[in-house]
């Protein structure tokens, strides 16, 4: 089993007897792009893998994939605790709530002071009714929500409860905000961030996001995608040798 590390356990892998592979994921690849790439280069074994928590396609950082008997454990990872890093941008809205879409309002962003941010940042510590981003990847009718709403289909989604244990402003370079939040499973950021303009009177969205951490495990320790697929290769060959 291969947590990566600085001094990372070399080849062989054990992909069937399950490995625990901590990625980090680049922008703009969906979380099926790497499980699907990573499939691709263990070719030809049989082998199940899958990820333990998605990333959207314009957040960066910490993917967690599993292979082999270990994609037994993914339940348990996908409840880890989460941490993120990224921005905000107050004064617009867009309707994925992220860069995912173009921006469809502005609003003042006059009123808003540091005092203001900080304080409306700590309103959402505690446990959250949230309700996910229309362009999410949850399932209605077995279709992803964000089919439905790319097609500009109402979709009615239900508030779940979420909890956010830590919510950190770490810069503010109006209108851009920086933050760190510690969280449950199956919180929104993007919700976050739009929920934020509205408790500052204003718009906002997520403009950048990273997961840096879930339960023990920090994207520190992550392989590069392109050099955890070299390795495996590298790998490969020299079984065959």
């Amino acid at each position: 089993m291969d947590y990566k590390t600085d001094e990372r356990v070399t080849p062989p892998f054990t992909f069937a007897e399950g490995e625990v592979l901590l990625i980090d994921k680049p922008l703009e690849w969906t979380s099926f792009d790497v499980v699907g790439k990573l499939r691709n280069s263990i070719k030809p074994l049989k082998v199940k893998v899958g990820h333990a928590g998605t990333l959207d396609p314009l957040a960066t950082g910490l993917l967690i994939v599993c292979t082999g008997k270990m994609t037994k454990q993914i339940d348990g990872f996908q409840a880890e605790e989460k941490e993120y890093t990224g921005t905000i941008t107050l004064g617009a809205t867009t309707p994925s709530y992220d860069l995912e879409t173009e921006i469809d309002a502005h609003f003042p962003t006059e009123h808003i002071t540091p005092e203001k941010i900080h304080a409306a940042a700590q309103s959402f510590i505690g446990l959250q009714q949230q309700y996910p981003p229309a362009h999410s990847a949850i399932k209605i009718g077995g279709e992803r929500v964000y089919e439905k709403a790319r097609r500009g289909e109402t979709v009615e989604l239900k508030a779940r409860t979420v909890e956010i244990r830590g919510f950190d402003i770490t810069a503010i370079e109006m209108p851009v905000v920086h933050f760190k939040i510690t969280c449950s499973k199956g919180t929104y950021i993007r919700s976050i961030a739009h929920d934020i303009g509205q408790v500052l009177k204003s718009g906002a969205h997520l403009s950048s996001l990273r997961r840096t951490k879930s339960g023990n495990f920090h994207v520190n320790d992550a392989w590069n995608l392109q050099e955890l697929i070299a390795r495996v290769k590298q790998t490969k060959t020299s079984a065959d040798k």
